[in-house]
């Protein structure tokens, strides 16, 4: 594992194709990136892992790192995890039991869903609300992203997190623990683990994990990355394994509301956006939503479905997803079958509140003292700055470009306007000092 001063990121810079525009430094929501020398550079320690500046970025100048089917290899035996979002990749003629046929003529010799995950947490939550520890309003760490957004931006909220694993955590653990028996395997070392991922947030927890010591995933591979490969064989299966799958209970959380809906909450509150997030937690740490039971956050607009390693498009996603989960919920009534209605405590771990660190974000400096002395010039150099938040500087807002000034990370003649200003200014000067030299001593005095 990382030490807490380190950080593992999945999204990185491609330098050679920046072209040193605004767009990403306008659209991360925790202002981790400045142009600097003409190219963008990410602060690690702001960064979420959100992917909103690979989405933003016309130069395709930010990715994504995760592994590949090549990393396979490296293991006797491989599990895919699916992520409920690559079901809706694909329109309905293509069966949940058909993809999960495909994920193993992948490479892989089992698969396991995650939206059985998803139950098992949908209850383990449904249970905390019922504890009258249980913080209001309470939290969903289910997306990594907002977990993160927490951890920099609003350490105070920390408490409010829900103290439960993320479903593809849980689905983690009850597959590694079904297929070590079944395969007697002694070591993890010969288990590979795979989550079929739509986001790099995901791919960051699996490497930095956010509440275990330590992870049951051994690696993520992007949905985008094995959607071509994996519609090529769909399009090839004559014949679907026996698979075991979750309900629509378990594969709704992939959509704006499916949590919610699945833990039958009713006093709640449905956020999806980064940015909306970080306006509606803002209201949290102001106490203004007290009187709310739980509120659901995803960072990808729509869901998961919206993700950035994801390939289709966000409102046929949602198109297809609720199509399969009316169609098991048809297939449910018909068979007299009902979702998972209870759950063994080892699946889920521990829900006693664990430590996870903060990392604020306005920190400028150890030493109490010398931070505010440091905000009052933050307040004396922005009152000079024009306030129109441009972003032409390399800086998000004319706030940000103060704090890196004091920080000694830009200057002031970085601002356009204010350069404009100084330019003017010395030549005024330039101007007023002309006037004031001698006569040329190598000129004839005018008669």
């Amino acid at each position: 594992m990382l030490g807490v001063d380190e950080y593992f990121h999945s999204v990185r810079l491609i330098g050679p194709l920046c072209k040193g525009c605004v767009n990403c430094t306008r659209r991360c929501p925790t202002e981790a990136i400045r142009i600097r020398g003409g190219k963008a550079h990410i602060i690690e320690a702001r960064c979420i892992d959100c992917g909103e500046c690979i989405r933003h970025c016309s130069s395709h100048a930010k990715t994504a790192i995760t592994d590949s089917l090549a990393d396979l290899e490296r293991y006797k035996y491989n599990i895919a995890l699916p992520a409920p979002a690559l079901y809706a990749q694909f329109p309905l003629d293509f069966s949940i039991s058909t993809i999960l046929t495909g994920l193993l003529k992948l490479g892989f010799d089992e698969v396991y869903d995650v939206a059985q995950g998803a139950e098992i947490v949908s209850l383990a939550i449904k249970d905390y609300l019922k504890r009258k520890d249980s913080k209001r309003p309470a939290i969903s760490s289910a997306c990594p992203a907002v977990v993160r957004l927490i951890q920099v931006k609003f350490p105070e909220l920390i408490e409010y997190l829900v103290p439960i694993d993320a479903p593809f955590e849980v689905a983690a653990r009850m597959a590694r623990a079904e297929y070590r028996k079944k395969y007697n395997i002694i070591s993890d070392d010969e288990l590979g683990v795979w989550f079929i991922t739509p986001c790099p947030a995901k791919m960051t927890a699996c490497k930095q994990s956010l509440r275990s010591k330590k992870t049951n995933i051994t690696g993520a591979i992007a949905i985008s990355q094995i959607y071509e490969d994996l519609l090529k064989i769909l399009h090839q299966v004559d014949k679907e394994k026996d698979h075991d799958f979750a309900s629509w209970v378990g594969i709704g959380w992939a959509i704006s509301g499916g949590e919610t809906s699945a833990v039958e909450v009713t006093n709640k509150l449905v956020v999806h956006e980064i940015s909306n997030i970080s306006s509606v937690l803002e209201q949290v740490a102001m106490g203004k939503l007290n009187n709310i039971d739980y509120i659901e956050t995803l960072a990808c607009t729509g869901g998961c479905i919206g993700g950035p390693l994801t390939v289709e498009n966000r409102y046929v996603s949602e198109h297809h997803m609720k199509q399969r989960m009316q169609k098991l919920k048809d297939e449910y009534k018909l068979l007299g079958k009902k979702p998972i209605a209870d759950y063994h405590q080892s699946a889920i771990g521990s829900t006693e509140r664990q430590v996870i660190d903060s990392r604020p974000i306005m920190r400028l400096d150890e030493d109490i003292l010398k931070a505010m002395d440091k905000v009052e010039l933050i307040e004396k150099t922005l009152k000079d700055l024009p306030g129109l938040d441009c972003g032409s500087c390399g800086s998000p807002s004319c706030k940000a470009l103060a704090e890196d000034i004091v920080q000694g990370r830009a200057s002031e003649t970085d601002c356009t306007f204010k350069l404009r200003e100084r330019v003017g200014d010395l030549a005024q000067e330039m101007i007023a000092l002309a006037k004031k030299l001698p006569p040329s001593l190598d000129k004839e005095p005018e008669e």
